[in-house]
């Protein structure tokens, strides 16, 4: 069997030495013959730039719009964070929204929260920075400042969510504030 395997793999390099070319190639004479009019795709409301060849064209596609953001106005001076929507229910995100709407907060609140936590902890109830020692979904430095909130700080979502919109509230005014604070210094 071996020989056999042998002589067919020398078969193969044979053919590709002697005749490199012995497969399948389109020569320019196997080309289709041209339609007589040019060929244009165009989507509505697409700008006019159009690029053609060999009688086809393509027509390119305006700048994507701009991503909608809710305005968070107030203490946050004008700064905007991204709209949050509505949160999963039974969500750490849908148990601050309670929270926020208990206090008299609105969307904007909210979606400043969102946005201020996301780039903290990713809203990990878990979350724990090496570098400072941070933990939780509000990232308190220490952690242990939760337990003031409720001795499960550690595990709890609406326990670190309690003391974290005190922290906020208190020391930025509302979530924007922090936000706002966030943005402009990298920390809150």
């Amino acid at each position: 069997m071996p020989v056999v395997a042998a002589v067919i793999a020398l078969a193969f390099v044979l053919v590709s030495i002697v005749d490199p070319y012995s497969g399948a190639y389109a020569a320019q004479t196997d080309a289709p013959a041209q339609v007589g009019a040019a060929q244009v795709y165009a989507a509505p409301g697409v700008a006019d730039a159009v690029a053609a060849r060999d009688g086809y064209g393509v027509t390119k596609p305006p700048p994507p719009a701009p991503a909608p953001v809710a305005a968070a106005k107030g203490a946050a001076g004008g700064r905007t964070a991204p709209a949050a929507g509505t949160p999963d229910p039974g969500t750490a995100q849908a148990i601050a929204l309670q929270m926020l709407q208990a206090r008299g907060m609105g969307q904007d609140q909210y979606d400043c929260l969102v946005a201020l936590w996301k780039k903290e902890s990713g809203w990990n109830v878990y979350a724990f920075n090496k570098g400072s020692g941070a933990y939780g979904i509000p990232q308190a430095l220490p952690g242990s400042k939760m337990a003031s909130a409720g001795a499960d700080w550690q595990t709890n979502p609406a326990t670190q969510i309690t003391w974290g919109l005190g922290y906020v509230t208190g020391r930025y005014g509302s979530p924007c504030g922090a936000w706002a604070k966030s943005q402009s210094s990298g920390w809150y």
